[in-house]
C-alpha cells in the first residue's frame, strides 16, 4: 500500500505527526493490500492543523485468507458539513388516521396505539396495562396533511389553533391495587429527515389523574398561497433571518416541533425522558422521575426553525 505525504510549503512536520503517519504505515501493512494509484490511501497533514487528515481506501486487502471490501472512509477535519432540516413536503396523496374512544369500567386494562410514518419523520408509540378501575377519553388524530388537524395547543402559536400531523389528547382517571404500567414516545426521526428530537414518559402507578396532550409536525402546509410546497422551502431558504416573513409562508404551521404537555397527580412512579442529538454538535437531554405520591404539570417541546442551513460543499473551495 503506497501513502502520499505531503506537507505545506516551508512548514516541516513536528514528530507527533510523523507518528501519525508512522501508525497508518504500521495498519497499512497489517493487510496485504493491492491498490491502484487512483486508490491509493492518501494521507496529507499540515503542522498546525490548517489542513487535517483525509484518507481514502479502496480495493481489497487480504488477511488470513479472508477478503475484505474496503469501503472508502473519509476523515474529514477543517472540512465542515452543515446539517439542514427543511420542512418536510407532504405526499400529494396524504394519508390520515383517526382513533377515539371514551371507557369507563373496572376490570384488567391493555391499550396501545403505534404510528410510524417514514414520509413526515414521524415514529410514536403507546401503551397501558392494568387491573383497576378506570375512566378514559382519548384521541388520536394523524395526517401528513397539516392543513387539515388543526388543534389548540396552549404553549404553540399562542394558544391559536396550529396546523399539526400528529396529535394524542389523553384525559385519565385510575385507581387498582395492580399497578397500571405503561408509557409513551414520540420521536422526530434525522433518518428520515426530521430533527432527531424525542420526548418519552413511563409510569407505574396505582392512582392516577391524567391531562395530556402530545404533538408533532414536520411538514409545510399542503397548499400554500401563491405558491407549492416545493418551492416553499425554497422561499424561506430567501426568507433566512426575516422572521416575519417566514411567519408569513408558514401561516399557523409550527413545523418542526415535537412536544408533550401534561398535568398529572399520581400514587406510584411517572417520569419523563427528552432528548435531542445531533452527531458532532448537539446533545440535549432532560430527565425527571418521582416516586411517591405528586403533583405535576409539565410542557416538553422541541422546535427548529424551518429555515434550512445553507449547503457547502466539503473542503469547498480547496483542492483536494
Amino acid at each position: 500500500m503506497r501513502l502520499v505525504e505531503a506537507s505545506a510549503k516551508n512548514r516541516p512536520l513536528d514528530d507527533h505527526y510523523y507518528e501519525q503517519i508512522h501508525l497508518y504505515r504500521i495498519k497499512a501493512s497489517t493487510y496485504n493490500c493491492s491498490l491502484s494509484p487512483a486508490h491509493a490511501g492518501r494521507i496529507a497533514t499540515d503542522l498546525k492543523g490548517s489542513i487535517a487528515v483525509t484518507s481514502i481506501i479502496g480495493g481489497k486487502c487480504i488477511m488470513k485468507g479472508v477478503t475484505i471490501a474496503v469501503l472508502a472512509v473519509a476523515l474529514v477535519g477543517l472540512c465542515s458539513i452543515t446539517m439542514a432540516n427543511p420542512p418536510l413536503v407532504p405526499p400529494v396523496q396524504y394519508e390520515q388516521f383517526c382513533e377515539s374512544h371514551k371507557v369507563s369500567g373496572s376490570g384488567i386494562i391493555d391499550v396501545a396505539n403505534s404510528v410510524i410514518d417514514k414520509k413526515i419523520a414521524l415514529e410514536y408509540f403507546d401503551t397501558m396495562t392494568g387491573d383497576g378501575d378506570i375512566e378514559l377519553d382519548q384521541e388520536t388524530a394523524f395526517s401528513q396533511n397539516a392543513d387539515v388537524l388543526k388543534r389548540n395547543i396552549s404553549t404553540v402559536n399562542g394558544g391559536n389553533k396550529s396546523n399539526l400531523n400528529f396529535v394524542q389528547n389523553t384525559k385519565m382517571t385510575y385507581s387498582g391495587k395492580t399497578p397500571l404500567t405503561g408509557g409513551r414516545y414520540l420521536n422526530s426521526k434525522a433518518f428520515y429527515g426530521g430533527i432527531g428530537a424525542n420526548v418519552q414518559e413511563l409510569f407505574s402507578v396505582t392512582e392516577m389523574e391524567q391531562d395530556e396532550t402530545a404533538f408533532f409536525s414536520s411538514t409545510t402546509p399542503y397548499n400554500p398561497p401563491g405558491t407549492t410546497p416545493e418551492k416553499l422551502v425554497d422561499s424561506l431558504a430567501k426568507a433566512g433571518r426575516d422572521q416575519d416573513a417566514v411567519a408569513a409562508l408558514m401561516g399557523s404551521n409550527p413545523a418542526h416541533l415535537v412536544g408533550i404537555e401534561t398535568k398529572n397527580s399520581f400514587n406510584g412512579t411517572c417520569g419523563t425522558d427528552a432528548t435531542w442529538h445531533r452527531i458532532f454538535y448537539k446533545d440535549i437531554k432532560a430527565h425527571e422521575m418521582f416516586t411517591g405520591t405528586f403533583e405535576a404539570e409539565k410542557v416538553l417541546k422541541f422546535h427548529e426553525n424551518p429555515v434550512r442551513e445553507k449547503h457547502r460543499a466539503p473542503c469547498e473551495g480547496i483542492d483536494c
